[in-house]
């Protein structure tokens, strides 16, 4: 619903038998053996024996004659014998776990399962036999020789394997090799099989396939496996951030950028822990929660930015927080639905959602559009037109005059006209856009929730619930959303305080970095997730997302803004530039007409899409705003 980030699939355990066989793969355990699926060289396979398999090998052979001339590390040298062999191709056998059986001891030959029968007993001094204190001794050598090296390169593989996302297989079998295959105990060698043969034994280590293109979905107690491996990218943007803070090691482009990147790992952190308190929570706890924190991600950039420009008594930075909103607010209504169209209609012919729903979205946006901009169009009919310089163009005294930076004056007469009517307008407005914030979370939530009640994929999914069982409790969710919120507004300050450099050295207009950079870049995951939504033929939530986005913008994050500049004074007043003004109301206007027949195509949504980057170009190649 409205107002609401839409992460409730996600926030919630789905039930093991409703996910597709693909998603079940994902999740496998690297023991289930399968039959017969075809030959083991794809594309994936081969991948990884030049990346990874080739030097595993060559490393687990080297280790193995080093044991050897220990001559107490003997059985452990045989063991990297054989899985020298089995890491340079992994794919179609099988690891087995096997008791040495006492036929052995006496030198009777042992049964193989890879070689399909007996093979010789292997020769072992007379000293090993009987004794404990042998055994101590070669596995005391192994731990101190052999696994050390064989352990780290297997971590380096599992992190780089995972850090490429489509090789997560290779990720578990690198780290179930070092952490139960090196370390088994004496007496239970690991032995290589060929899967076709029914092993005896338990089995520990089966891979089939290095590479899967699906992961993409995979998730770690609820978050998705790109969250994860961006979440090491704050803790370095936090830590050159500080420790460098006179630019010794890195740029302050470098670091504006890192701590760009790191807002969207952060909002997909936040989004979820909000998601979570209220699948758990009434409905007021839920609207709270959701008030205090939804765009908690915007505002603290916002904020810190408007500190950094009132500091240098910069009114430039309160233009690119207006540019941001602005790209946020366009961005929203037709790049994010508009995307998702496309990509959702090139499965779906023609795709179909909750009219009624959206156009209770698009209602309140035309209510918050006109009263964020109603500051603006009041303070264009009432202001005084002042030019800085006029030229006369005719050499004629009545003739026709050439003036630059014209703008609205608001301070004629001591500033009567802004102090005695704008400010008191800006101030009205601030408070009717959160009341009918709250009205409409009543409407859409409580009394009139079932609207949303949508169809996705033939089964009902009710608009709120409490049934499923959520990934995380309400204390875990609790925690993740202060640590989220605290790292936020640390990479928020990072980012404001390293802007300076390409906001004067850039040769791009302040007002295209504003709509792109600072606007869309937090909004990454709600892309990413509406993408998903479309491609399961749910565009109901795809739409929902931008604009649940859009209203917060309007209703949430500038009257909080207003608010803020009451108690410490920025150069930030709710007047906007007419090329914000037009563009933003073109946008829900455009929006409005395409939603009407709660059907649509991807024709409709590269309409949007087009429209959008229509306005990115007139942001690109238009005048820096006054001050910057």
């Amino acid at each position: 619903q409205f107002g609401f980030k839409k992460w409730k699939s996600h926030v919630t355990a789905r039930p093991w038998e409703d996910r597709s066989e693909i998603v079940k793969e994902l999740y496998s355990d690297l023991t289930v053996l399968r039959g017969p699926a075809g030959s083991t060289v794809t594309c994936g396979n081969v991948l990884y024996l030049l990346l990874f398999g080739w030097w595993l090998s060559l490393l687990h052979g080297l280790v193995a004659a080093a044991m050897f001339l220990t001559v107490v590390g003997a059985p452990h040298g045989r063991l990297c014998w054989d899985l020298a062999g089995y890491f340079l191709w992994p794919f179609g056998k099988v690891i087995q776990k096997v008791e040495v059986p006492k036929s052995q001891e006496a030198g009777v030959g042992e049964s193989s399962a890879l070689l399909g029968g007996p093979t010789p007993g292997r020769w072992r001094p007379r000293c090993w036999e009987g004794t404990g204190y042998w055994r101590r001794l070669g596995t005391a050598a192994w731990l101190c020789l052999g696994y050390p090296p064989l352990a780290l390169c297997h971590g380096l593989v599992c992190v780089a394997s995972w850090l490429l996302i489509v090789t997560i297989p290779v990720a578990k079998l690198s780290a179930r090799s070092a952490a139960r295959v090196l370390l088994l105990p004496w007496g239970h060698p690991a032995v290589p099989l060929q899967t076709e043969v029914p092993p005896e034994g338990e089995v520990i280590l089966c891979c089939h396939r290095a590479a899967n293109p699906y992961y993409y979905k995979y998730s770690v107690h609820g978050l998705n496996v790109f969250a994860v491996n961006l979440l090491p990218l704050v803790l370095v943007t936090l830590l050159l951030g500080y420790l460098d803070s006179h630019n010794h090691l890195t740029s302050s482009t470098l670091k504006f950028s890192l701590a760009l990147l790191s807002i969207m790992p952060l909002s997909y952190y936040i989004g979820m822990a909000i998601a979570s308190i209220s699948a758990q929570s009434t409905f007021a706890v839920g609207a709270v929660v959701n008030a205090t924190f939804g765009s908690v991600t915007e505002l603290t950039f916002y904020i810190s930015a408007l500190l950094k420009g009132s500091r240098e008594g910069s009114a430039c930075y309160a233009e690119v927080v207006k540019s941001a909103l602005t790209g946020t607010l366009v961005g929203c209504v037709l790049f994010i639905p508009g995307l998702c169209m496309v990509i959702g209609g090139i499965r779906h012919q023609e795709q179909r959602f909750n009219s009624r729903s959206a156009g209770v979205s698009s209602a309140l946006l035309f209510l918050s559009v006109g009263g964020v901009f109603a500051p603006t169009l009041f303070s264009k009919v009432y202001g005084k037109l002042v030019c800085g310089e006029c030229h006369n163009v005719t050499q004629n005294p009545l003739g026709h005059y050439l003036c630059h930076n014209c703008h609205f004056d608001l301070m004629d007469n001591n500033g009567t006209l802004y102090y005695s009517h704008v400010q008191p307008l800006v101030y009205t407005v601030s408070l009717l856009l959160p009341a009918a914030y709250l009205v409409g979370l009543c409407f859409t939530l409580k009394t009139h929730s079932h609207i949303y009640d949508i169809h996705v994929s033939g089964c009902h999914m009710p608009g709120h619930h409490h049934s499923a069982v959520v990934h995380w409790s309400r204390w875990r969710a609790l925690v993740i959303l202060l640590l989220s919120t605290l790292c936020m507004s640390a990479c928020a300050d990072l980012a404001t305080e390293h802007i300076s450099p390409i906001l004067t050295n850039s040769t791009i207009s302040q007002y295209f970095i504003g709509v792109t950079v600072l606007a869309m870049v937090p909004e990454l995951p709600e892309i990413v997730n509406g993408i998903q939504f479309a491609l399961q033929n749910n565009l109901s939530l795809s739409i929902e997302i931008g604009n649940c986005i859009a209203v917060q913008v309007c209703m949430l994050q500038i009257p909080i803004l207003v608010l803020f500049t009451i108690f410490y004074p920025t150069n930030f007043t709710l007047v906007f530039s007419d090329l914000h003004v037009y563009a933003s109301m073109f946008s829900v206007v455009l929006m409005n007409y395409t939603f009407m027949d709660g059907k649509c195509d991807y024709f409709q949504g590269t309409v949007l899409v087009m429209v959008y980057f229509i306005l990115l170009a007139v942001y690109f190649f238009a005048p820096s705003p006054s001050g910057c």
